[in-house]
Order: C-alpha cells, then structure tokens, then sequence
C-alpha cells in the first residue's frame, strides 16, 4: 500500500524542474537543517546549565558506567614506573574509627548536679523493715541549653577629694580626681564589645539579616532598630579598619595569592532598582594566612588592579585565577610588578563537565585526562601524611611528582586536545559547547601549566572558591548591601571572620577581646591581635 505525502498547497513554491537546481536545494536545506541542529544542540545545553544551577546537584560527577569504558585509556595514560623491590609484610596498621553511637560530652562544660534519690517510704528494706544503705550511685549526663542572657554593664567612675582642702573652698574648692573610664570601640555607644562580636558573628558568620536579630533581641525585652545595629557594624569595622589594613600588608607578602570575585545587589537610591557591586577575595599563602575581602561598585579591571598595585616589584609573584580579563594588566606588568598567571584546572574541568550534554564521549575522555592530574596531587598528598616522609615539605613532593607524571601527561592532553580541535566534518564544531570548552583550554594552556613549574602552587583556584561561599550563602539571607559604604564595612568584618575559620579560632572569643583591646592597644603591637597570633586578654572567658 503506497501512503500520500502531504499535498503541496498554494502557498508552496513552484518546485524547480531540473535536476541541478533540485540538488541545490537540497543541499540548501541540509545546511539549514545542520544550522538549525546545532542551534537546538546550544539551546538545550543553556536549558540544562540553568536547570543544573536552579535545582541540580553542584558537585560534577559523571556517572561511574561511562568512566568504566576508558578503564583501557586511564590504565595507558597512567606513566609506568618499575615496580618496587617487595618489603616485608607488616602487620596493618589500625584505620581510625570514627565509632558509633553518643558521642562524648566535653569535659570542661560546666556541669550542674541533680540528685535523684529514693522516696523515704521506698527506703526501708522490704523483707527486713530496716532503713537501706548508700551504696553507690550511677551517672548519666544530658545536654541541655540555656538562652543567651543580656546584661547591662555599669561602668562606675570613682572620684577622689581632699578632706583637708574643703575649708577652701571659697578659694576655688578641692581638687577632685576622678577615675578614666577605659576606651570603647564605639564611643558613646550603647553597646558593649560582647554584644558587638554577637551582631557581627551572627551577621556575617551565622548570615542572619538585621532584622532577625531585631526580633532575637526582642524576645529579650530589648528593642533596638536595625538601623541602629547597623551603624554599629559600620563603627565597629571603622575600630578594627587599623587590624584589617594589617592583614592586606601581610597577604600582599605573599608569594602566591587566590583571587577570586563574586555578585551582590547593591541598593542605590538613585536606582528604581538594585544595581550589582562585587566583593573579591585575596587568599595569602601559607606564610601570610590571612583571607581578604574588598568591594567594589563594579567588576571593573580597578578593583584587583588597585590591590595588586606593586606587588612583585621586587620578585616574581605568583596570581591564581580564573580567566577574567580584568587580571591581564596586571600580568603585562601595568600595576607596577611581576606577576605571573596561574590559570584553574577546576574551571577547565567544569568546562567538559557542563558540555557533556552535547558529547558525552569527548568529554569523558577530557575528564579522564584532568582526574589523572588530580590523582597525582592526591598521591603527593598522602607521601607527606606518611610518618617517615613528614620532614619532606610538601611542595618538594608536589615539584618532583608534577615533574615526573604530570607534565608528560599534559603532553598527551595537548595532542589529544589539538587532534579533537582538528577534526574536519566530525563531531567537535568550533561553536558547539565541547568545542569552545576545547577553545577555553587551548586559549589558557600556559597558563594551565604554570602550576607544574613551582611545588608551592595549586592545581586550582578552590581556596578561593570555597572561601567566597559565605558569602554565596549570606546573600540568600540578607539579599543585599545597604550601600556601597556597607559593602565597605561588610569587607572588612567578613575578613576577620574568615580568617578565624581558617585558623579555627572562634570568631565571638576573638572579636569581643580585639573590640575591647584595640582602642588602647599600642600600634606597633597590633600583629598580636591577628587571629593567627591572638592571646585573649582574659584566658577564662574563651
């Protein structure tokens, strides 16, 4: 049975008549047809990137039956090493566990007793009558909360006089000393170095907006405006301005700095609506292990261009980051120094990742590549976690492998990479997304390879990363920034925060002792309230 094709109409077009121009086109439709595929193809891997960021998983894995067909590939990228001479077997060591069940209370928690006895009728033995003995007693603990609680701080000022001199009064009376009050963070200022640290923690650590803690504290029968804990933020960054400018100082000595930028809506009252601002972040290396944060009104090349000015005009330095064209001035030496580019192998990563959509093949293989140089950093990881390699510093380790494995691995990506590049009439288009993930690669190879060159360098750009997540996550709590002036304020109390985390130094403890001392505490002594150096005053209050 022969089945009609639809009937041309009359709005169709005369078909041509002879073969050569039937020929043109069809191949005029093919090659619209190719267009409008490729077109589709970019749509859906857009459509999947923004379903991915609105209700996808953040993490890139891919899923473990498709790395299973390179098993072939990984086994012949991996460099072959003889095998080493066998050692005697040695008893396993123990793998630490982390248990089951309760875990342990704190000792040095306060702790209240209740006893808990036996009702006097239930005392006397019940086969002789006669009053039972203490014998012992069994302990059990719980873990209980008590609200935080207010208190008011008298600050009492005693006045001394002369008995002797009050016969003079009618000459001008006695001479009346009266105590100093100690200098406060915020003069004048309602509150006190306690409640300060509790609104900065519970802002920019806890990421609980103004109003929030408006209402906390008025379940405490005390009503303060949030634009009055506002202006405390804003005072108390202005006290603890001297200790953050000593933190850039000690980032810009830095050998190797993470950069990194992140969005946040910015309210202008000028602006029927928010406008963006940026906040960036300046990681220092482990010398100098401070977390920086400065704002800027835009994403202009000015902000890391002003920070940076000068660094390494004595020696080369080193900048992780990723591909923003606002850092090029700075590697072609415009902001006054020697500054070489550190390029993200996690960005070159989430470039295939994101482009799997469009050819899962291609970019399994580029993501076998880029696990490999991974597992070479794990593998320099765990040689200086071994107990006899612990005086070997880690950046030797890291030097020596790169040297030996992973920079002939990078020769085998390039050629791989410049092959998939070269392919004519195959699956990976210039403008296809594998395509310019290729591009993004090849365009930032240099820079890519840097990393192998110098043992104290990264692989990646995640510290920074991982260190602007705070803020990532705050803004979904306070939305935006009051101002460009509390962008200003918000950068300098996120980097003292910050920095606490990164030494594990609670960030309450520290900001109550540095807003007590700082207003009296010499200057040329103020690198002992660093985080890093910082003794509380009073060791019982931490």
């Amino acid at each position: 049975m022969i089945t009609e094709g639809p009937q041309p109409t009359a709005c169709d077009p005369p078909l041509p008549k002879d073969l050569a121009a039937c020929h043109a086109m069809i191949r005029q439709l093919l090659d619209t047809a190719r267009k409008d595929s490729r077109r589709i193809e970019r749509l859906e891997h857009q459509l999947e990137g923004l379903l991915r960021r609105l209700y996808g998983r953040s993490a890139e894995r891919l899923d473990p039956n498709q790395m299973v067909l390179f098993t072939d590939l990984l086994k012949q990228l991996q460099p072959q090493t003889p095998p080493a001479p066998e050692a005697p077997a040695a008893p396993p060591a123990p793998s630490p566990s982390r248990g089951h069940g309760r875990r342990r209370i704190p000792q040095d928690l306060p702790r209240r007793r209740v006893v808990h006895d036996l009702p006097e009728d239930e005392k006397p033995c019940p086969c002789c009558g006669k009053a039972r003995e203490m014998i012992g007693e069994e302990t059990s603990e719980q873990l209980d909360y008590e609200p935080a609680r207010l208190s008011v701080i008298e600050h009492v000022r005693l006045k001394y006089a002369c008995r002797a001199c009050e016969e003079a009064a009618a000459e001008g009376g006695p001479q009346i000393e009266t105590a100093e009050k100690p200098l406060a963070p915020i003069e004048k200022g309602l509150a006190a170095p306690g409640l300060l640290a509790y609104v900065i923690v519970s802002k920019y650590s806890d990421h609980l907006p103004l109003y929030r803690l408006e209402r906390i504290l008025a379940r405490h029968k005390i009503e303060i405006a949030r634009s009055t804990m506002c202006d405390w933020m804003r005072d108390s960054a202005a006290a603890l301005k001297a200790l953050y400018d000593l933190m850039v100082r000690e980032v810009l000595a830095s050998k190797v700095i993470h950069t990194d930028d992140t969005p946040v809506d910015v309210l202008d009252r000028n602006l029927p609506e928010t406008r963006i601002g940026r906040f960036w972040m300046y990681v220092g290396d482990g010398d100098h292990p401070y977390d920086v944060f400065t704002y800027t009104a835009n994403r202009s090349r000015d902000g890391p261009m002003t920070f940076l000015q000068g660094w390494g005009k004595d020696e080369r330095r080193f900048l992780q980051a990723d591909a923003f064209g606002g850092y090029d001035v700075i590697y072609r030496g415009e902001a006054g120094g020697r500054v070489t580019e550190v390029a993200c192998w996690a960005h070159a990563r989430r470039k295939f990742y994101e482009a799997r959509t469009s050819d899962s093949a291609t970019a399994t293989q580029a993501l076998a590549y880029i696990r490999l140089l991974y597992d070479i950093e794990d593998e320099a990881k765990a040689l200086f976690a071994k107990p006899g390699d612990a005086a070997r510093p880690l950046a030797a380790i890291r030097l020596e492998l790169r040297q030996a494995k992973a920079v002939p691995l990078l020769a085998q990506f390039r050629a791989w990479l410049d092959s998939c590049q070269a392919t004519v009439g195959g699956c990976v288009l210039p403008k296809s997304p594998m395509g310019q993930a290729i591009a993004y690669v090849l365009n930032q190879w240099d820079a890519l390879n840097v990393y192998t060159t110098d043992g104290d360098l990264d692989i990646d750009n995640n510290l920074a990363e991982n260190a602007l997540r705070r803020i990532a996550i705050g803004r979904k709590n306070w939305l935006f920034c009051g101002s460009d002036n509390g962008g200003h304020t918000a950068a300098v109390l996120f980097t003292l925060i910050a920095s606490c985390a990164r030494h594990k130094v609670d960030p309450f403890a520290y900001l109550r002792d540095a807003l007590a001392r700082i207003a009296a505490h010499p200057i040329n002594r103020l690198a002992e309230l660093l985080p890093d150096r910082w003794k509380p005053a009073d060791p019982s209050s931490t």
